[in-house]
């Protein structure tokens, strides 16, 4: 018979609100008795998205069961869309700060990777913010816990896990072969300080010996039958792997470029986006069979020289925690299949005439 409605707890108005949603992507915002924003959320599909949450089922998180209880009313924001629905969450749940949007919500839940040089040696810790103290940092990174289990992991398969640097005596961890033995013999500080070197050449991306050598000690263990080791040096590879991606979302991000790119809505409709760094500076619908490619490739030169021309003299940028939202949706959808970009060089915007806009690029978008 299919997902039954748990009918007690709908009120009435909101039936045949539930009965008429839209199949289109869009935003989402549940209300309380209040009338008070509880919740916000997208989706590709409103209709089965918002759905799902009136339907009994046993798969609900009790995140989700606790949000259903306190559901009176919800409002609905179209987009045309998936991005612009994840770009619009975003920045509601910004604004309006919901009880049940705490994740996103929390600046203090961002996580920096600090080297901080402490007498004759390097010491790593976490950071929520930068200070101008002489530390190395990186990051932002969204989830602590994920660092924390990454440089956990690291650690340990360099051996540079000790745990009384200063002490004298061995530590623990050196019984445990998870410490060179920083804390008792001067000689290998120097030992110490090369794989804390390449910890960090690994984050800055220089480096991915580390990686590659982690991913050995996986198979090995699991080629010994030894799957609980495995296991572990599993787990860490995903924390590291993610590092990595947040690496290259930063990376991508602070280089500030000029990105064109379409989104196919319809067969005879596409909307254009421009995009520098992490903002969105321009969108618009385009009918197809309303104007040829030539005039199309036009228009879209022209809104390029408008909406670039003022930040053409703009150098790199930094992502601060604030922005590493935003930074990583448009970076997770330009590497999607949605989607087909090119970036313009800055070098054709110097002129203020659509001449200079090398077309050929452009009538790629097209294809």
């Amino acid at each position: 018979m299919g997902e039954k409605f748990f009918k007690e707890a709908i009120p009435v108005v909101l039936k045949k609100k539930i009965k008429d949603l839209p199949s289109s992507p869009g935003v989402y915002l549940m209300k309380d008795s209040s009338d008070r924003v509880i919740y916000v959320g997208k989706a590709k599909n409103l209709k089965n998205r918002v759905r799902s949450y009136f339907q009994n089922t046993k798969a609900h998180s009790q995140k989700i069961k606790k949000l259903k209880a306190n559901i009176n009313d919800f409002q609905l924001i179209l987009t045309d869309t998936e991005f612009e629905a994840f770009m619009l969450e975003c920045k509601l749940i910004k604004e309006i700060k919901p009880i049940f949007n705490k994740k996103m919500k929390n600046p203090t839940s961002y996580t920096y990777i600090r080297f901080h040089k402490r007498n004759t040696h390097w010491t790593i810790d976490l950071s929520n913010t930068i200070e101008k103290d002489g530390s190395l940092y990186f990051g932002p990174y969204p989830s602590k816990h994920t660092v924390e289990k990454a440089l956990q992991g690291m650690k340990e398969f360099l051996k540079i896990d000790c745990g009384n640097p200063n002490k004298g005596t061995p530590c623990l961890n050196y019984s445990l072969d998870l410490c060179i033995g920083i804390c008792f013999n001067e000689d290998s500080r120097k030992q110490y300080n090369e794989r804390l070197q390449k910890m960090m050449d690994f984050l800055q991306g220089t480096d991915t010996e580390v990686l590659q050598k982690l991913k050995q000690k996986m198979i090995d263990a699991s080629n010994n039958y030894d799957f609980e080791t495995a296991a572990k040096y599993r787990d860490t590879l995903d924390a590291i792997q993610s590092l990595i991606y947040k690496v290259k979302v930063i990376e991508f991000t602070e280089a500030n470029k000029n990105i064109a790119l379409i989104e196919y809505i319809e067969d005879a409709t596409l909307k254009l986006f421009l995009i520098k760094g992490n903002r969105v500076l321009f969108s618009e619908k385009y009918k197809i069979e309303k104007e040829n490619s030539e005039q199309l490739v036009e228009k879209i030169k022209a809104n390029i020289l408008k909406h670039f021309k003022s930040f053409s003299n703009h150098s790199s940028i930094e992502v601060s925690k604030g922005e590493i939202d935003e930074a990583q949706i448009i970076y997770s959808y330009l590497n999607s299949s949605s989607c087909k970009y090119v970036v313009i060089d800055d070098k054709w915007l110097e002129f203020d005439h659509q001449t200079n806009i090398d077309s050929s690029i452009l009538y790629t978008l097209l294809k």
